[in-house]
């Protein structure tokens, strides 16, 4: 007899009219660096990768470059300035950014004083081409609205040349709040501002106001004529989460009316993957230069012993940056460790990515949207899977597709022909069920986005592929000579 947990989850599609192109995958393996908060990665001109982030000491500024994210989890570590004995600088040091600017390059970092509750963001000046081996001075404090606790500074240019900074601070009339975030124009250097600065986003939302009363830690992605603005909520530990503020990209920033919140927190802690608090992001660009990736830190872990900023093990991960029909981004949720998870779209699709439609395989729970239905809601992570390779029967070139949204489920053949996704069975047949060949695309043609086209061999049935039935829903195996259309898919 069948067991009934195993038909809950079938593997259908969902027709996505998709308005934005679509990319190559961007893969890694999480977590990227152990022990390292608050990270943030950028891309430079000279084609290298440069990381920073708060250590668990919270006792200097550390720089790593590699010229692959990748590269980034071994690269050595360069401590270009440490805790001071006294005054500015001498406790805290915190969620360091690296920027370059008109030339030289520049550290924002927040900054402690000892036996003292005093927090302020503060600059650092690096010169020489690379920051690593620069010559660092101290730029000092910048001057805001209030001498209050502030920290988190980024800054970035908008689309109509205006540099502008963004941080965390907290306002004198509400000292009832932790932080608010605030935005000003760049004055006549890096390290001061121009007018006075406007607060942009209160933390007035309920989950934003769980454990501390904080919005911090923004970052700032333009894409889509939208400038897109995300932040982070709530204490350090798994309640930690992120929220969205979007402008129009010609909108008055210095206006509050310019920006949007999202009501509902983007991006949180997920049971399933065992990822907890994810939060104080940034972004950057895959190697390729066609995918954007989010940067962030989590813990492996729900409970804490004390207080969560005592608690060393938040850790950097990655993972690509989707976007949605209407040009939105699309974070998903924080997948679990290893490998990141791809998406597979279907040769069928009609015109390719961003023309008339993108058909993607799905994982669906009867509960959301009833079993083999592919209407409903569709959200990302039900449409990511990781590529285990090997695959778990072994072998070179095999690979088994696991489910990110519910990890240990993989697609298995259950039936003659029928395919179908089950939790994993300790059973050398039925992994032998759930391993595929991994092959270039039976339709030998690359995506419009530059996506691979691959198609999926059974390893005990050869010249059986991995297709869509004519539902255009379930899966099954079909000779190689069948539907070619049916049995290629583009790696996103």
């Amino acid at each position: 007899m069948l067991n009934p947990l195993r038909h809950i989850l079938l593997l259908t599609t969902a027709l996505l009219c998709i308005s934005v192109s679509a990319s190559p995958p961007a893969t890694y393996t999480n977590p990227l660096i152990n022990q390292r908060a608050d990270p943030h990665i950028t891309k430079h001109t000279d084609g290298f990768y440069y990381f920073t982030a708060t250590v668990p000491e919270f006792d200097k500024v550390i720089l790593r470059r590699a010229t692959t994210i990748s590269g980034l989890s071994s690269a050595p570590e360069t401590t270009i300035w440490r805790r001071k004995s006294s005054g500015v600088g001498s406790n805290q040091v915190w969620a360091p950014e690296l920027h370059y600017i008109n030339n030289k390059w520049y550290i924002y970092v927040a900054l402690g004083v000892a036996n003292q509750w005093r927090i302020r963001a503060a600059v650092l000046e690096g010169t020489g081409a690379n920051p690593l081996t620069a010559t660092w001075v101290e730029r000092g404090l910048v001057q805001t609205n209030w001498d209050t606790f502030s920290l988190d500074m980024t800054t970035f240019v908008s689309p109509n040349g205006t540099r502008y900074l963004v941080w965390a601070q907290q306002e004198p009339s509400r000292t009832d709040e932790n932080s608010s975030l605030l935005i000003a124009a760049m004055g006549s250097n890096p390290w001061s501002i121009r007018g006075p600065a406007v607060t942009i986003s209160r933390p007035t939302l309920s989950w934003e106001r769980i454990g501390y009363k904080v919005n911090e830690g923004a970052a700032v992605i333009i894409r889509n004529n939208k400038i897109f603005l995300t932040y982070s909520a709530a204490a350090t530990d798994a309640n930690y989460c992120m929220g969205l503020l979007t402008a129009n990209a010609n909108a008055d920033l210095l206006n509050p009316a310019s920006w949007t919140k999202s009501q509902t927190p983007i991006f949180v802690s997920n049971a399933d993957t065992n990822q907890w608090g994810p939060g104080h992001n940034s972004f950057t660009v895959s190697e390729d230069g066609l995918s954007d990736v989010m940067v962030f830190h989590d813990r492996g872990y729900k409970n804490i012993n004390g207080d969560p900023l005592n608690d060393p093990n938040r850790r950097t991960r990655v993972q690509k940056l989707y976007w949605k029909p209407d040009g939105t981004p699309d974070f998903g949720i924080p997948v679990t460790d290893g490998l990141t998870p791809v998406r597979l779209r279907s040769a069928t699709s009609t015109g390719g990515a961003g023309t008339n439609g993108a058909v993607y395989v799905r994982f669906l729970t009867s509960a959301t949207s009833g079993v083999g239905s592919g209407t409903g809601a569709v959200n990302l992570a039900e449409t990511q899977f990781r590529l285990v390779s090997p695959g778990l029967s072994g072998g070179q070139g095999t690979v088994s597709l696991e489910s990110a949204v519910r990890p240990g489920w993989f697609l298995r053949r259950y039936s003659g022909n029928l395919l179908r996704w089950e939790a994993k069975v300790n059973s050398a047949s039925w992994n032998t069920e759930a391993t595929f060949l991994q092959r270039d695309g039976l339709l030998a043609q690359a995506g419009e986005g530059g996506e691979k086209a691959v198609s999926f061999e059974a390893v005990d049935r050869t010249g059986n592929f991995v297709s869509f039935g004519p539902d255009g829903r379930s899966l099954a195996l079909v000779q190689s000579g069948q539907d070619a259309q049916r049995a290629t898919f583009y790696l996103e």
